[in-house]
């Protein structure tokens, strides 16, 4: 049996406070060209994961809050929303327009300026694949890009980043038709290597430390491969058995 390839995890440091109309692809690919004090290059078969937020940012999915009026936050939210799930106190657990089934429609006032609201991106897909396309051009390198954001999870405590977007990267990896260690057949095994290779970056971001990317080196060939968190991801509703 052959041994994985272990896999690394760098932060990718000296990345500028975003702004809206930033161009991330060159902001990133000016970070990872090697040339910085930190010496990171990236490499062909990389997987850069961005966080949502300076995707946001650089998008101009900003808007004006009252951050002292307890409703303004669940109207936004609410606008936000396909429809509310459920609603305990400040907390309203909602099903975006992507799909995504979570707390307050990913409507997040961290590491904004007091007084804004840092929406999703309207296409988190789409804009892996423009990031990409920008780091392709500059370096000429197979790259996969993945956007994380934070989640909660049903039934488990804490939080954990997940992909809301990606590109080059199966998002989800099939194993039905394959064999375990024991030589069983696995048939329901469908891995969601987009949201456990989100998860690894975040152990380097952290939540207050200003790295809003990480580059991922050693994940399986086999996974880079054209991949949206849309389409493989989101589970149809028939399919759920909870809604």
């Amino acid at each position: 049996m052959s041994v994985p390839t272990p896999l690394t995890v760098w932060p990718v440091p000296g990345i500028p406070e975003i702004l809206p109309g930033t161009d991330l692809a060159a902001v990133l690919g000016q970070a990872l060209d090697g040339t910085g004090g930190h010496g990171l290059a990236a490499e062909d078969g990389d997987v850069l994961v961005v966080t949502q937020k300076i995707v946001s940012k650089a998008e101009g999915r900003l808007v004006p809050i009252d951050d002292s009026d307890p409703e303004a936050k669940a109207r936004l939210v609410t606008a936000e929303s396909r429809r509310v799930l459920r609603r305990r106190a400040d907390v309203l657990i909602t099903e975006t327009r992507h799909g995504f089934v979570c707390a307050n429609s990913g409507v997040d006032l961290s590491n904004v300026e007091r007084g804004t609201a840092a929406l999703l991106p309207v296409d988190p897909d789409r804009s892996a694949r423009r990031i990409r396309d920008g780091l392709r051009h500059r370096f000429g390198l197979e790259l996969a890009v993945i956007v994380s954001d934070t989640f909660g999870r049903p039934w488990r405590q804490g939080v954990t980043d997940v992909a809301i977007g990606c590109a080059g990267i199966s998002a989800v990896v099939d194993l039905r038709g394959t064999t375990d260690a024991t030589g069983r057949e696995l048939v329901a095994t469908q891995v969601c290597v987009a949201d456990e290779v989100a998860a690894a970056a975040e152990l380097v971001m952290g939540k207050d430390r200003r790295l809003p990317a990480a580059i991922v080196r050693g994940v399986d060939p086999s996974w880079l491969r054209p991949g949206s968190v849309q389409k493989e991801v989101v589970r149809p509703p028939a399919e759920d058995l909870f809604r």
